[in-house]
């Protein structure tokens, strides 16, 4: 079955002819501490908030605002696994699961809470090293020359997968001044991975999967809300959010290139996510439906921090325009996700 294909070229939409993404810049923060805001195309470099101007008091409270996390979405004809592991400066957690589309539920799942720099740490590099460890759940990433190793050790859930970064879509990096202070996020395309998943006493092959990767690193609010949909074949993607990056994140992969798409809607029902969702970009260069298979939900109260989260999974079916040939390309029963997340950290 194809996931997208490619129809006649159509009239060019009136945003057409978007120039590319500049290059990424080496760092985060210019030499007289500004931001360097902006949406690129690459690695940033050095990931290093120290420089940035910023109050007596904001310098007191950064480490409380300073919030890492790396995510991973696999996604197979036969099940979609999600694994993050996040550092939200006062506390750490890690999450992993594995949805099985057959059965229309998530068959296993782990989440725990740890502390940070003992069982949580990630690296100050876009899809680096992260780890965590709690009781008898062990999540990490280990960067590994043009490999990102991936495991899960837990005893709902084991993963052991090698992400390949050879052959990369172009990366999306984006810096943006967010809710807070600033942050920064680096998304990537489509990418192949092998390796299997363990559960319930049935292992599940990877063979035929497509990974996308997620690393951001930035200042944030203590409050902090989005909306988000992603999903990825080798030779299509998208990741769309509204919320606390404005539009900055908005952008879709056509055959190895990164198109920005500007500011997209989400037309859902908050209090039935599992009801059909619909996006669309203010210029017309996309438009998608997604009917959700499941969902992982999961709302957590720490007393001093809360969050409301939930992640449907399923397919999205629609249309994504080449602004440049006016080309559109179909999207047809590709998987991935969408989120309403509500985070007081």
């Amino acid at each position: 079955m194809n996931l997208f294909q490619a129809a006649a070229p159509a009239r060019p939409v009136s945003a057409a002819a978007s120039p590319a993404l500049p290059s990424a810049p080496r760092q985060l923060v210019h030499e007289r501490g500004i931001p360097a805001f902006g949406m690129y195309q690459g690695i940033i470099d050095r990931l290093d908030w120290r420089a940035l101007k910023a109050t007596p008091y904001q310098r007191l409270t950064r480490k409380l605002h300073h919030k890492r996390w790396q995510y991973a979405a696999i996604a197979h004809p036969a099940f979609f696994i999600g694994v993050a592991i996040v550092d939200v400066g006062w506390t750490g957690t890690a999450f992993a699961y594995l949805f099985d589309r057959k059965r229309g539920e998530v068959i296993a799942a782990v989440s725990a809470n740890g502390l940070p720099g003992l069982s949580t740490q990630v690296e100050d590099r876009a899809f680096g090293d992260a780890s965590f460890h709690a009781g008898r759940c062990r999540l990490s990433f280990r960067r590994n020359g043009e490999r990102l190793e991936l495991a899960v050790d837990a005893p709902q859930l084991k993963v052991a997968a090698h992400i390949q970064l050879t052959e990369m879509p172009p990366v999306l990096a984006v810096i943006a001044p967010a809710n807070w202070l600033a942050h920064s996020t680096h998304k990537s395309g489509g990418l192949r991975i092998s390796g299997f998943a363990d559960c319930q006493d049935q292992r599940y092959s990877l063979d035929g999967a497509v990974a996308a990767l997620d690393y951001s690193n930035g200042l944030l609010a203590r409050e902090t809300r989005w909306r988000w949909a992603s999903a990825h074949a080798l030779e299509l993607g998208f990741n769309l959010q509204q919320g606390y990056m404005g539009d900055t994140e908005n952008a879709a992969w056509l055959h190895g290139k990164l198109i920005r798409l500007g500011p997209v809607s989400f037309d859902y029902q908050p209090e039935d996510p599992l009801q059909g969702w619909r996006m669309q970009s203010d210029n017309g260069l996309l438009e998608l439906d997604f009917t959700p298979e499941g969902a992982r939900r999961e709302d957590k109260n720490l007393l001093i921090a809360a969050s409301r989260y939930v992640q449907p999974i399923g397919r999205f079916n629609g249309q994504i325009r080449d602004p440049d040939s006016g080309a559109v390309h179909l999207v047809r029963d590709l998987l991935g996700v969408t989120e309403d997340h509500l985070s007081r950290w």
